[in-house]
């Protein structure tokens, strides 16, 4: 077999022989000429065939083996269906009347690694659920195709902002003893008989851990697990979270502005690489954040929503949904920005370890919205034992089942803090998609474990 060339190489290839592998996207057979699109990881490109038939009814047929080649070429092609798995042989040629990519490629020889079935189980306008069931399918569309080549610049930036600054990257275990957020969205297992194990909800309380081995500044990007019955755009049982904790800070202002930075770093990243692409098939502006990002507290958010003509119905003081919409909203008329920290948030609506300011009684954390939708908790995290063990008492939650995580405190340990931000939400935003779901390559939620 010839050595394959990726479709993404060929305008850079002079004319003559060249084999192309991918599968067929679309196939136009003619009366005199066949055409076949052909797409592969990197792109698309047109295959042509100069037709042979068979002798009309009576007259004299050829018997040279060429033309029973050129048949057969003709037969094989005729019978291709959408999706089959090929590798062509042929004669590249440069023409700029074609319009994908100004090349096509003759067919000289083809040959089938795996022919699909002539019925294809969805089409262009299936609905979501039809189309998770057939992901696979799915994502072979260019667009589709997009959004994880999107992922990988998305996380490549990310880690490398983390790793020129000296961050250590952590794998931290997803089967727990206890739970890490101490709420009943878990998920458990029988563990060897007579043990009972916890999905990870969170990387948490390893990320602190590490800032007791003296680590000072880490990330990881891993999957987490929330046993949450939620069926909204934005939630899913198993996602992929993106943590960062760092030691020695004097606010969580440290944290939201490495978070900042890192976002934007990123950001400009995949505007540099797939800029252009997104605004062709996804209709959207890549908009680098300027830094700093806007900057409200919860008590004042609320209050600019309800001028706004929205009253937030939650009792508990939080933003809902909506109110999140509203105050993005705010903040785009007003700074022009599409991103936004919400600060110093109730004890109540936090979790034990949050850090509490000494003279408002409120936690040093913070919640980052995007385009309307929270993406981001991030806070300075409480490090006197004797203060967490009096605030998880305050929640209510047993000191005995906190004392792997209490441990960590008593043999000293920095003032630190740090974030968790979704992916996926980041990834739905960024292009205007409507759920998580387009921008996740295998989605789990409460009704869906396969494919």
């Amino acid at each position: 077999m010839s050595e394959r060339t990726l479709v993404s190489q060929l305008q850079s290839r002079e004319d003559g022989p060249v084999s192309v592998s991918g599968w067929v996207e679309t196939v136009r057979d003619q009366k005199k000429v066949q055409f076949v699109i052909l797409r592969d990881e990197t792109g698309a490109v047109q295959l042509v065939n100069p037709a042979t038939r068979p002798a009309p009814e009576g007259a004299e047929p050829s018997t040279s083996s060429e033309t029973e080649a050129a048949l057969a070429l003709t037969a094989l092609i005729s019978e291709l269906s959408t999706g089959t798995f090929l590798t062509v042989t042929g004669e590249l040629k440069h023409d700029e009347r074609v319009k994908l990519g100004g090349v096509e490629i003759k067919v000289g020889s083809l040959e089938i690694a795996s022919a699909a079935l002539p019925e294809t189980p969805i089409a262009a306008d299936s609905g979501l659920d039809k189309r998770m069931d057939w992901r696979f399918i799915d994502l072979r569309q260019r667009r589709n195709n997009l959004v994880f080549r999107i992922q990988t610049t998305l996380e490549h930036a990310m880690r490398t902002y983390w790793v020129e600054r000296d961050y250590v990257e952590i794998h931290s275990p997803k089967l727990m003893s206890t739970p890490a957020e101490g709420n009943a969205e878990l998920f458990a297992l029988e563990y060897f008989g007579d043990q009972t194990a916890y999905l990870a909800q969170s990387p948490q309380h390893f990320k602190q851990m590490a800032q007791a081995a003296g680590f000072g500044k880490v990330f990881e990007i891993g999957d987490v697990f929330r046993a949450d019955p939620s069926f909204t755009s934005r939630h899913a049982t198993e996602f992929t979270s993106i943590d960062a904790e760092i030691s020695w800070i004097d606010s969580y202002e440290d944290v939201a502005r490495m978070q900042e930075e890192l976002l934007a770093f990123a950001f400009q990243a995949v505007k540099d690489r797939h800029g252009a692409e997104i605004a062709e098939l996804f209709d959207v502006e890549v908009v680098v954040p300027t830094i700093p990002f806007p900057r409200i507290p919860l008590a004042e958010a609320r209050e600019i929503v309800k001028t706004r003509g929205y009253d937030i119905p939650r009792t508990d003081g939080d933003l809902d949904p909506e109110g999140e919409r509203q105050i993005s909203a705010y903040v785009q008329e007003t700074f022009g920005h599409q991103f936004v920290f919400i600060t110093d948030y109730h004890p109540e609506i936090r979790p034990f370890y949050h850090m509490r300011n000494a003279e408002t009684g409120l936690t040093t954390s913070y919640d980052l919205l995007f385009r309307g939708t929270e993406i981001t908790t991030g806070a300075q995290r409480e490090h006197r034992v004797d203060v967490l063990e009096a605030q998880a008492l305050e929640k209510g939650l047993s000191l005995e089942g906190l004392e792997h995580y209490l441990d960590f405190f008593r043999y000293g340990i920095p003032p630190h803090g740090g974030f968790g931000m979704g992916l996926a939400r980041v990834l739905m935003l960024m292009l205007g998609q409507d759920s998580i779901r387009e921008v996740t390559f295998l989605f789990r939620g409460p009704t869906r474990l396969a494919p």
